[in-house]
């Protein structure tokens, strides 16, 4: 069974066909060995901010040394998020294994198991033969019936914020969807909750009181406070959260004299941060060591994506993965919270959720809405979304958005509608469904750097020919600077990465279209006697150093390639080594303070620029009408961190 072969064979069995209950869980892991019996377990149960807990207690445990397992529910991106260990997801070769393991014997029970029942079986096979000291177990719906309810009472069973979801399964009332999640309480475990609403609290007390459970409530936020009245009450010696600074890089607050960060952002994200605490130190109660440095840094390094999440902050671009009134709430915390009065909505719903009510609640903050369809077959599409927003926009007393509102739909065309979102000039919220979340931050990277490079380009084009020229003559005046003070340098100094030597070879270009040219600069490069040598470009995204055969000059060596760009004639040209390279001239479409570099999106010099020497340098170079705040980075982009415009 490949891994592909796994995903799509566990697919087939959505858990909409079948009826709940823990009767097939149950009998697959017996027949699997019952491998959830050889695990410790923190259960996590609730409508919103599960994930988010798990994760943050997961990363605690880990900072403390532990061997993790974490199972979250959904994913995002990838298949295989459901199913980590130390922050790493199941392998595709153990995926494919375990899954034609737990095949076999599912396909021989006479009331099969669904999707989400493969899955668990799967990640507590997984984790025991791993051999994980703690599981973070995510219920996925409910909590007395999900299928991760198997288990043996667990070390902490958590109950998170409760709202009204999957009314149809849980009850009609939060005191009863909270009765269902509370399921998940067993006698001889720890019991935390979230600072719920009393009607919910009381449900939850009395069931821990009920199974003997000890009941970990989490600790106050003071919110309503002035810093100067904070230390006046003395709490920061008690139990309560005092917040100190949150923006859009993270936030931190004070708990018992000490002081934290939180990389999640959100005052709801604060909430769910009491919740982990309480974890904590019922987890501390039961005789696991996590030391306070393991708390510090978990809550610091957790990462959770699409929660709120900044994926551009300039301009501002935020994924909150959301799909009921409670998430559109939290939402508006934030927004309030962090100055956002009136944004751009990319958003995507799901047909069966309470969409209306969820739109109703975030009209007062859309100027704009574009509108996409999640990859799911209960997928509200797009164009029915747009349709019901403008209904609502003519409707109902006016919210003081913006005249000229944009409602487009872009049905499933994801890059194109973060394109058009950001086109619109306010910040943006991706909200919605998860599998729209997923979507959009898979393709964030590609369809933003897509949209840096329009607008870089557009800025380089006004430029004009005097001013292109000027400016072009300044670079190469610096090109010229940074040469000779680099060979000012003893061939004995000693850098970080080695002996430094001097500049003799360079690999540098030809400027085509509108581009910064270092023509100048290479024609001073060979009267001086320095070897320079040219890209040569292959299908494919390889990319080749050429220099001309000797006795070829400069001016007959150049042709016009593919584009118009000027490229060595290879038949009248040999290959230069890249070990011989000292220094590289690098052209950009754009660039940023960070070394950053925005090319033209074939990635040539990314995959050219590792085989140099490792004390080669390489230079960045551009207009100072192409420098961006933050160039969008993928994991093969090659950072440049010496650069030079006309300016600097």
């Amino acid at each position: 069974m490949t891994v592909q072969e796994a995903i799509d064979y566990i697919n087939d069995f959505t858990w909409s066909t079948s009826r709940l209950g823990l009767e097939r869980t149950q009998e697959l892991l017996q027949r699997l060995g019952d491998p959830q019996k050889q695990l410790k377990f923190i259960h996590v149960a609730g409508t919103n901010g599960k994930g988010s807990t798990c994760a943050m207690i997961e990363r605690i445990l880990r900072e403390a040394g532990f061997r993790t397992g974490f199972y979250p529910s959904p994913y995002i991106e990838d298949f295989r998020e459901r199913i980590q260990i130390n922050g790493e997801y199941i392998t595709e070769e153990a995926l494919a294994e375990i899954t034609e393991r737990v095949a076999r014997e599912a396909d021989d029970m006479e009331d099969h198991p669904s999707q989400f029942e493969l899955i668990t079986a799967i990640g507590m096979l997984y984790f025991a033969e791993a051999g994980c000291d703690y599981v973070v177990l995510e219920v996925g719906m409910g909590g007395a019936l999900d299928s991760t309810n198997v288990i043996d009472p667990p070390e902490a069973a958590v109950i998170t914020n409760i709202g009204l979801d999957h009314t149809e399964f849980l009850g009609d009332t939060i005191e009863k969807i909270a009765l269902t999640k509370c399921g998940i309480v067993k006698t001889g475990s720890a019991v935390v909750s979230y600072a719920n609403v009393p009607s919910v609290m009381e449900v939850i007390r009395s069931v821990a009181a009920e199974k003997g459970c000890r009941l970990y409530e989490s600790p106050a936020i003071l919110t309503a406070l002035e810093p100067a009245d904070r230390e006046m009450t003395g709490e920061t010696a008690g139990n309560a959260i005092i917040p100190l600074v949150h923006d859009l890089y993270g936030q931190r607050f004070l708990w018992r004299g000490k002081e934290y960060r939180l990389s999640l952002l959100g005052e709801h994200q604060l909430r769910n941060a009491a919740t982990v605490l309480a974890i904590v130190e019922a987890l501390r109660d039961r005789g696991v060591r996590i030391p306070e440095e393991a708390v510090a840094a978990g809550l610091a390094r957790v990462e959770w994506p699409a929660r709120f999440e900044v994926l551009s902050h300039a301009p501002l671009f935020v994924l909150d993965g959301g799909h009921n009134p409670q998430c559109a709430e939290a939402l508006i915390e934030n927004l309030d919270a962090y100055g956002l009065p009136k944004v751009t909505f990319l958003i995507g719903m799901l047909a069966d959720k309470d969409y209306h009510r969820t739109l109703e609640l975030l009209k007062p903050y859309g100027v704009n809405y574009i509108c996409i369809t999640p990859e799911s077959p209960r997928a509200l599409p797009a164009a029915d979304l747009a349709e019901t927003i403008s209904t609502m926009r003519d409707t109902g007393p006016d919210t003081g958005s913006e005249t000229g509102m944009i409602i487009e739909s872009y049905g499933g065309e994801i890059a194109k509608a973060i394109a058009a979102a950001l086109d619109t000039g306010w910040p943006v919220v991706a909200f919605g469904s998860l599998y729209s979340a997923g979507t959009i931050r898979g393709g964030f990277k590609r369809a933003f750097k897509k949209w840096q490079r329009k607008g870089v380009t557009t800025a380089r084009r006004a430029l004009s020919d005097e001013e292109r020229a000027a400016k072009s003559h300044r670079i190469c005046e610096k090109l010229k600077e940074y040469v000779l003070e680099a060979n000012k340098a003893p061939s004995d100094a000693v850098s970080d990465s080695g002996s430094i030597t001097p500049v003799r070879t360079i690999f540098t270009y030809a400027a085509s279209w509108d581009e910064a040219s270092v023509d100048e600069f290479n024609e001073w490069a060979y009267a001086e006697g320095l070897k320079t040598v040219f890209p040569f470009c292959h299908k494919g995204g390889i990319m080749d150093a050429m220099a001309p055969k000797e006795g070829v000059s400069p001016e007959n060596w150049f042709r016009y390639g593919a584009y118009g760009i000027r490229e060595p004639d290879p038949a009248l040209s040999v290959l230069v080594d890249p070990e011989e390279i000292d220094l590289v001239i690098v052209p950009c479409v754009g660039l940023d303070d960070h070394g950053g570099r925005l090319g033209h999106g074939a990635g040539y010099y990314d995959r050219y620029l590792p085989k140099l020497r490792s004390d080669a340098r390489m230079v960045l170079v551009g207009f100072e009408a192409q420098r961006l705040d933050d160039i969008c980075m993928e994991k093969t982009d090659v950072l440049i961190r010496d650069c030079i415009t006309e300016e600097s």
